[in-house]
């Protein structure tokens, strides 16, 4: 038999169906390829005439003896879903009644003890494990990453493996209160670890089924070494059907190699048996599907009717800006349990909805060690929603953003807090998403007294203004002196801002376009505006790198050098 390309894809697939999962069959065939050792021996044999006798397929009949049973070597089986099918090694288990001691085992007694009756199994190599059975609770407790059978499950592996699905609803969960009722119990006051395992795990509830084969050598059926998985299929309870691996279809049959000393070749394909389903049930099946649209239907226009057909629009010469924020991390600080508080300031011609509050607190956070730093990860959200009103910005200037300003704090073990630092960022002024780490400062007192009562007590100097970390909002001069002010660096914040701008100046409708000229001219100057101060800043820290390159030189190179004549001159004054 001229074997083809083996099929090397053997991850799982999965299907929907509508169906009932009963309806299920597949068609099994699994056959012994070559065994290494008769190939080996076939190869050792002399040639006669030059020329090589053929292999003969395994399990064809040999003319000259040796005759081999074709069940052995080739099977075909149709699985029915969750039928069980015995091997012989539970047959021979389950044959002596005094070895059942479940229920389950008993059941399976009186089943084979029928089988004989009837005139034993028709299957001897494929066999079954269903849902009920010892084995597939061990798989689903032992869930391997590798095919390595000397694979050792990890801590994590083994704790997860403790947690069950969700059952579904049973009976005995309902009480009878007063009244007479039947109605389910909600709370327990009492809960048990297996109660809270199953009611507290969101999953939905899967019956798993496995294709098995026993590989063993011709006459030494039954023992557990040579059992290997030839399918694996889970079915949830919303219809999904999982089977790995895939049926065979048109890419070739699957190959497994047995353990021992022999290793024999197998190969085996899948093929799906479910007979097709009659008129009627395709009739049920399309009307039922009908059903579903028209429910679909009729939610989408209830929910259109909520939402209405309008889309909300911002008033002419608004600027609308929504700020999906998240506090990240915090690190660089010196002591634990680290918490911020932050509030947003708004300037002349900013508002926002009175219900939204601009100071929050994040919760208290230890801190761990990432790399090496001690890194503090709140992932804290906040959410924003600005306007912006041209008309009442400032003349003959760019309207200014807003500025969060925030300090960061630590609480020890009394309850007692202290200032790791104040800082502020100013929120983009570009849509989309960006990632800003603001440095902090603390205003420090000199000597060591200062430190000690910061330790021991707790108390540190404080800003009664946080807007001064940039510029206070009480100032009203031209230049700001922080002569004196002893600050000491501390660390930073990271923040992760999403930010969107709605504004009708972004329309590109021709008639829109004169009316909003002046909008579109004042959001333009945004842009033009930070790329002139991007152009100073450059430039800025151009010539500070120029002025220090030049207090580095020798002051014998920047002297301009005299003539001789000016050197005589100057010698004889």
């Amino acid at each position: 038999m001229a074997q083809g390309p083996w099929n090397e894809d053997t991850g799982a697939a999965v299907y929907r169906s509508r169906d009932p999962i009963g309806n299920l069959r597949l068609r099994v065939r699994l056959q012994r390829v070559t065994s290494t050792s008769l190939l080996l021996q076939r190869l050792q044999q002399p040639s006669f005439g030059g020329q090589f006798i053929p292999l003969a397929p395994l399990g064809a009949r040999n003319p000259a003896g040796g005759d081999r049973r074709l069940e052995e070597e080739k099977e075909e089986v149709v699985v029915g879903w969750q039928e069980k099918l015995f091997s012989q090694f539970e047959v021979d288990l389950y044959r002596n009644a005094s070895a059942c001691q479940s229920p389950l085992d008993r059941q399976y007694h009186q089943d084979i003890r029928r089988l004989e009756e009837a005139g034993g199994r028709r299957n001897a190599r494929i066999f079954t494990y269903t849902d009920h059975d010892r084995f597939t609770h061990l798989e689903e407790h032992c869930q391997r990453v590798t095919t390595s059978p000397q694979e050792i499950p990890s801590y994590l592996a083994e704790t997860m493996a403790d947690v069950r699905r969700r059952r579904k609803w049973q009976p005995q969960e309902c009480r009878l209160l007063e009244g007479g009722g039947l109605k389910s119990r909600i709370v327990n006051w009492e809960p048990s670890e297996e109660f809270v395992r199953d009611s507290h795990v969101l999953a939905t509830p899967v019956q798993t089924m496995y294709i098995m084969a026993d590989l063993g050598p011709p006459g030494k059926l039954g023992s557990r070494k040579h059992e290997q998985v030839l399918c694996t299929i889970k079915v949830d309870s919303n219809g999904v059907l999982t089977i790995k691996p895939d049926f065979t279809g048109t890419k070739g049959p699957y190959r497994i190699e047995a353990e021992g000393e022999k290793r024999d070749v197998w190969s085996f394909t899948l093929e799906n048996a479910s007979s097709p389903k009659p008129e009627e049930a395709v009739a049920a099946a399309n009307r039922e599907q009908q059903v579903f649209k028209d429910l679909y239907s009729r939610h989408k226009e209830y929910l259109s009717g909520l939402v209405g057909s309008d889309f909300e629009m911002t008033v002419p010469g608004i600027l609308r800006l929504f700020v999906n924020g998240e506090i990240v991390s915090a690190q660089g600080y010196e002591y634990d349990s680290l918490y911020v508080h932050f509030f947003l300031e708004l300037p002349d011609g900013w508002s926002c909805p009175p219900s939204q509050p601009l100071s929050r607190v994040t919760q208290t956070c230890a801190t761990k060690t990432h790399g090496r730093a001690r890194v503090a990860f709140f992932s804290f959200p906040f959410t924003l929603e600005l306007f912006l009103s041209l008309e009442e910005a400032p003349e003959g200037s760019f309207p200014s953003w807003p500025v969060l300003y925030f300090e960061v704090l630590s609480l020890d073990f009394w309850q007692r807090y202290r200032v790791e630092g104040y800082g502020f960022m100013e929120l983009p002024s570009g849509p989309g998403t960006h990632t800003v780490t603001a440095s902090t400062w603390r205003p420090v007192e000199p000597g060591t007294f200062a430190e000690l009562q910061r330790f021991f007590i707790g108390g540190s100097p404080e800003l009664e203004d946080l807007t001064y970390t940039r510029v206070p909002c009480t100032f009203t001069g031209d230049r700001l002196s922080r002569f004196g002010f002893r600050t000491e660096t501390t660390g930073s914040v990271t923040f992760r801002l999403n930010c969107l701008q709605q504004s009708r100046a972004y329309l590109e409708s021709s008639s829109m376009r004169q009316r909003m000229k002046g909008v579109l001219d004042r959001l333009g100057g945004f842009g033009q505006h930070s790329s002139f101060y991007n152009i100073l800043e450059a430039f800025q820290r151009a010539r500070r790198r120029m002025r220090e390159a030049r207090e580095s030189l020798p002051q014998d190179l920047l002297r301009p050098s005299a003539s001789p004549a000016q050197e005589t001159g100057r010698d004889e004054s």
